[in-house]
């Protein structure tokens, strides 16, 4: 660490002002993620929000969960809705829903990466303060005394409820369970907890339409695949702007589309699938993007604008079907066809009802429509288009032309025609106008501040992995912050050492190696630099020479081995348990343990298959310390066995995150077979954990997700008392070593017999 990075973190530790160990345990890694990720500005405030929290007589968790958590909520949502959460953290304090604050601030990160912009975190927001005051109760009506009952489980299955519902969803089913359970808690309780019937009937009911986060990563494809374009897809919600819907469109921050779409069923019973309405906004404001230009707004009336806009969108859509043309389909489908005699102009302004019509006509060869007006302008708009793209000017001009042959006295009344003139898979076009303002020439937007030029990122930011609760059966998301690091080196002659040490041991393995090697070999032929000439190919060159022709410089071959594809990643257990010495031996567990590993990684190095070594140990769910002591592509070098000598160990035993964190880099290799072998001495346990289960069954899930990812886990245990509950986490894939002294030996045997 350099000397103004080292000042800087001390700067900002001062002004934490906190004497809680967990957080001093994790505050550099958090801070590293920070500045990464916040501005000078939110760097400030993120500082001042946690030591608010840790003066709030909540302990730590609080403090924590904003330190480890917002960096990854501001790039979901922004660094500017921090504001918000501690206005919320305040009325919950003030409220006798103190307690909920934890839950609230542990759950905000995956709520905010599903939620994807600051809009639908505010709705959010909303939502659990309605809940909060709406189920706070009071003795005598005048000032709150009891907590909400169900507010902190219905914030613990927020990200849960998120992954099914809308906001306007979500929205709908909390009013439900306040309505109907305000003066019966524990039944308040069932139903935010998701344990009760109507509570899970009632979001089936609002579970509806296509989720724009469950099809992001389709619609993210479909833009870059068909439209080269990669604008972040942002999301707004429908439900909670009563007066005015909003519609589609795009800025500088990304493309804005509805959080949730519906199926479009017709009368003729076909449907056009949510996932279709949400490709065809995209390719209508992709369309605009590309072709369509900004025209200065001041010098037009709005019945100018709207008709402008009107004949712009049928441009961009008939571009849009010259280069796909199946997208005619769907325009059609979700283009509403206007009757022509259904507005009457008498008594009701029918702009939009002519302008929808003639919208309709351009579209659609078929339109069956008769007014001479209407056709004449149908036609000049082909004549346009023929010539090649036409142009917004183009647009423009026939749009002023239009409205002067159209206009009505009628066009002033109050009364609007609307039926039949929505389209809304086309956006609000704020894009086409620019004002004569003050100051817009002026625009400057602030590039947030990541890293000074100078400033190198120090360690990696913390993974966070879900953790299975067993009571509800259900994960908690994000629940785990994970550290990985290089172990720092020792001297490599101490494991030189301990292989001199076990030379009688590692001859006899290796006996039983040779016969495990693979000796069938493949030929690679056309090789132009190889292990030895192919002579069939290299005479046919020098013919070639001899001959006056260009010979083949590809004469040689080498050979690769088959008949053995697997990597291996040994997982090692450092916590402080492996300080104790074995009964009968001055030795410690964890000394014997290098010993093991020492002759495993000098076995598995003489076959030739890829293997990592890592150890892990965790001091609360915040903070579990993953280092890596061999990568799969490293050799069995000094370097390794430095990482090696230099093992600690310390602390506790989170068993889940570690497999977890393990199968994510196991998973990536291109093998048959993955199996990830742990070296433990006790069972999963934690300082911040009563329940001795809850990391158990834990565990066992890890086991069963990295089961289902292909990657094999067997357990090498040295307790004991393991067969009470190694079996419930492995199954029938472990063994325990009774006898510790002999788990040199006992190790690469192990290995050997699972690899056959």
């Amino acid at each position: 660490m350099t000397t103004n990075t080292a000042e800087q973190t001390q700067a900002c530790r001062a002004r934490l002002e906190t004497r809680f160990e967990q957080v001093e345990a994790v505050f550099e890694d958090c801070l590293t993620e920070a500045l990464a990720t916040l501005s000078p500005a939110g760097i400030d405030a993120w500082l001042d929000a946690a030591r608010l929290l840790g003066k709030l007589g909540r302990g730590a968790e609080p403090m924590l969960a904003l330190l480890e958590e917002w960096p990854s909520v501001a790039r979901a949502v922004g660094e500017d809705e921090l504001p918000a959460v501690m206005a919320l953290v305040h009325r919950l304090q003030r409220s006798p829903n103190g307690r909920a604050i934890a839950p609230f601030l542990q759950t905000l990160a995956p709520v905010a990466r599903r939620l994807h912009s600051p809009e639908q975190l505010e709705h959010y927001l909303d939502i659990v303060r309605d809940l909060a005051e709406r189920t706070t109760g009071s003795i005598h009506g005048h000032h709150t005394t009891f907590p909400s009952p169900g507010l902190p489980d219905f914030l613990d299955k927020a990200p849960v409820l998120l992954q099914l519902l809308s906001v306007g969803g979500l929205r709908n089913w909390t009013d439900y369970g306040v309505r109907n359970y305000h003066n019966h808690p524990e039944r308040q309780k069932e139903y935010f907890s998701l344990q009760s019937a109507d509570s899970r009937a009632v979001m089936q009911r609002e579970r509806h339409g296509t989720l724009l986060a469950d099809v992001e990563r389709k619609l993210d494809l479909y833009l870059r695949g068909l439209w080269q374009d990669s604008d972040p897809l942002v999301p707004y919600s429908t439900a909670f702007h009563e007066l005015r819907k909003p519609m589609p469109y795009f800025d500088k921050l990304g493309i804005r589309l509805p959080d949730v779409q519906d199926d479009l069923i017709h009368a003729d019973a076909s449907v056009i699938s949510g996932l279709d309405r949400y490709r065809a906004m995209l390719a209508h404001m992709v369309g605009h993007r590309r072709w369509s230009t900004p025209q200065i707004a001041d010098n037009w009336s709005p019945f100018q604008r709207m008709a402008v806009e009107f004949l712009e969108d049928c441009r961009i859509d008939t571009l849009l079907v010259r280069e796909y043309p199946g997208l005619r389909r769907l325009f059609l489908a979700l283009h509403p066809k206007p009757v022509e005699d259904a507005c009457n102009e008498e008594t009701t302004a029918c702009l939009r009802h002519r302008l929808a019509l003639l919208s309709r006509a351009l579209l659609d060869p078929k339109h069956g429509y008769r007014n001479a007006v209407l056709n004449e302008f149908v036609q000049r708009f082909h004549t346009l288009m023929q010539d090649g793209e036409a142009s917004t000017n183009d647009m423009a001009r026939l749009a002023i032309d239009y409205v002067a042959r159209t206009r009505r006295q009628s066009d002033q009344l109050p009364n609007i025609h609307f039926d039949n003139t929505e389209v809304d898979y086309r956006d609000d076009n704020r894009h086409l106008w620019r004002f004569i303002e003050e100051g817009d020439e002026e625009e400057a937007f602030d590039e947030k501040r990541k890293l000074e030029p100078n400033e190198e990122l120090k360690g990696l930011p913390p993974r966070h992995y879900p953790e299975w609760d067993h009571h509800s059966q259900s994960y908690r998301p994000d629940w785990v912050s994970l550290y990985e690091a290089l172990h720092p080196q020792g001297q490599a002659t101490l494991i030189d050492a301990l292989l001199n040490k076990h030379a009688g041991t590692a001859k006899r393995l290796k006996r039983i190696l040779d016969l495990l090697k693979p000796q069938d070999k493949v030929r690679i032929r056309f090789q132009e630099e190889g292990s030895e000439l192919d002579l069939d190919v290299a005479i046919r060159s020098l013919i070639d020479f001899k001959g006056g022709a260009q010979p083949d410089p590809r004469i040689n071959m080498s050979h690769r081995t088959a008949g053995r594809d697997i990597a291996v990643t040994l997982l090692l257990d450092l916590s402080e348990s492996l300080n104790e010495k074995v009964k009968g031996s001055e030795q410690t567990i964890l000394e014997l343990s290098q010993e093991a590993v020492s002759l495993l990684a000098w076995a598995i190095e003489h076959l030739g298959d890829p293997l990592a070594i890592a150890g892990f140990h965790s001091n609360t769910r915040h903070d579990v310390r993953y280092q890596h002591i061999k990568g799969f592509s490293e050799p069995w070098n000094d370097e390794v066995k430095g990482r090696l000598a230099a093992m600690e160990a310390g602390f506790s035993t989170r068993m889940g995150a570690a497999m977890r964190h393990a199968g994510h880099y196991l998973g990536k290799r291109r093998t048959d077979k993955k199996l990830l072998l742990i070296l433990t001495d006790g069972q999963p346990a934690d300082i911040d954990v009563t329940d001795e289960r809850a990391l158990i069954e834990d565990a066992r899930q890890a086991v069963n997700e990295l089961d289902r990812e292909g990657i094999f886990t067997y357990c090498i245990s040295l307790d004991p008392k393991a067969d009470e509950y190694v079996s419930d986490i492995f199954g029938r894939q472990y063994t325990v070593i009774d006898h510790i002294e002999r788990l040199p030996e006992r190790l690469p045997e192990l290995f050997i017999a699972l690899t056959k």
